[in-house]
């Protein structure tokens, strides 16, 4: 099974939280279990393919407080028990269709773990096949709920979420089966892509100067761009249809997000190659290209001498929101995504909110000493979506690396992204 999946296990390992996305196992030995303990895996694994995909990570222990944080590991024979083919065997003789998943056993820290990677639905969803003592019951659908529970549907709406999910899977399927016949010879070798979409985004730094009478060669103000590129460009993957529906849908949850907001979509327009929006008050704008790539550009204001943290905190977990959502309504379930975090005329600004340090008697505050700040960062849909918090905190703590703030200042960052995301 020739998979795409991402390779940071420490960050999936260590994430210390279940969500919907991810679950925790104590270690144990696959062979030891008996047939209703091998069921719960079962059960996990149809909630996490009929939801979002994700992870199962076996090795990792609750403390006192409930909380997954006991990293113990398994020993070698406890983590060679986990045999792919009898466990693929074993579950999906309880599924239909065949769930696609894998089975991962990495090292980290010097020690064992064991990592299901489940793969979300493509056309239907996964019922339950055969009645399993109190763990799983013939004909039904499980889900993974927001409170990391694998449960059956039993609400009407879930049922409709899932009979949705499975009919705009099956209309993108063939959407992109048509596409791939009617415009096979718009596929261009991987090494001309990255050319391919540095003219995209130009043309969309180009479009703001212009709207916006920002001259070039006098503009020393700062810049951000935001760019996602897949790792192919094929320049009419998407129709325009398909990408304003995901742009919908990834807002839904998120309509006053201070990245792009209802707003926002609101006073987009279609354009032969993209959706588009140029900014009536503000020095910024977004396209999202057919093609998959999605860039996101604004000018600050003339003076602006300092960024402030709390914004840093907020608009980049605005953002890694998302992407995430965005990318996975498109179907990107194993292709890794190129994201690319820029500042441009940055050199000598200070980064606010974080408070003064005194050196040698002197009040410093933190501040950028390079003109560019270039951060990058390759993941999958549902690895960026299984892991909101720890990618925005990535993203914030390299950011602020280039202000030389050091890692210890960020007090409480991952529990602040957190309680924003709550609060939305």
């Amino acid at each position: 099974m020739n998979l795409n999946i991402s390779h940071d296990w420490k960050s999936v390992v260590y994430r210390g939280i279940e969500s919907e996305e991810i679950d925790y196992k104590a270690a144990q030995n696959w062979t030891k279990l008996k047939r209703s303990g091998k069921a719960k895996f079962v059960r996990h694994c149809l909630a996490l393919a009929n939801t979002k995909g994700g992870y199962i990570v076996v090795g990792v222990g609750e403390n006192k407080a409930g909380k997954p944080v006991e990293y113990t590991g398994l020993t070698e024979e406890e983590s060679h028990s986990f045999d792919p083919s009898i466990i693929g065997s074993f579950i999906n003789n309880y599924t239909d269709p065949a769930i696609d998943f894998t089975i991962e056993r990495p090292i980290v820290e010097e020690k064992r773990y064991v990592i299901f990677v489940v793969r979300r639905f493509n056309d239907i969803p996964h019922v339950c096949s055969s009645h399993c003592e109190d763990e799983l019951q013939q004909g039904g659908f499980y889900i993974r709920t927001a409170e990391a529970a694998s449960r059956l549907a039993f609400r009407a709406s879930e049922v409709h979420a899932l009979i949705q999910r499975s009919l705009r899977n099956q209309r993108q399927t063939l959407g992109r089966m048509l596409r791939g016949i009617l415009y096979e010879n718009d596929d261009v070798n991987f090494k001309d892509s990255d050319n391919l979409f540095k003219e995209q985004r130009i043309a969309t730094r180009e479009l703001l100067l212009r709207k916006k009478n920002i001259s070039v060669k006098e503009n020393n103000r700062i810049c951000f761009e935001l760019t996602v590129s897949p790792a192919k460009f094929q320049e009419r993957r998407f129709t325009v249809s398909e990408i304003k529906r995901a742009l919908d849908e990834a807002l839904v949850f998120y309509p006053d997000a201070n990245f792009i907001n209802g707003d926002d979509l609101r006073n987009s327009f279609f354009t032969n190659t993209a959706i588009r929006m140029i900014s009536n008050r503000h020095a910024k704008g977004w396209q999202a290209f057919k093609s998959g790539y999605f860039h996101y550009i604004s000018y600050f204001h003339d003076g602006v001498k300092s960024l402030k943290y709390q914004h840093l905190i907020k608009f980049f977990t605005a953002a890694v929101y998302f992407i995430s959502e965005y990318y996975t309504i498109l179907g990107f379930d194993t292709e890794e995504l190129n994201i690319t975090v820029k500042y441009h005329n940055i050199e000598n600004i200070a980064l606010g909110g974080i408070g003064k340090v005194k050196q040698n008697s002197e009040e410093n505050i933190y501040s950028c000493k390079i003109p560019e700040i270039d951060v990058k960062m390759q993941r999958t849909a549902p690895d960026l979506d299984s892991g909101i918090v720890q990618h925005a905190a990535r993203i914030i703590r390299d950011v602020c690396e280039r202000f030389n703030l050091p890692d210890g200042k960020h007090i409480n960052l991952e529990e602040n992204i957190k309680n924003f995301l709550e609060k939305r």
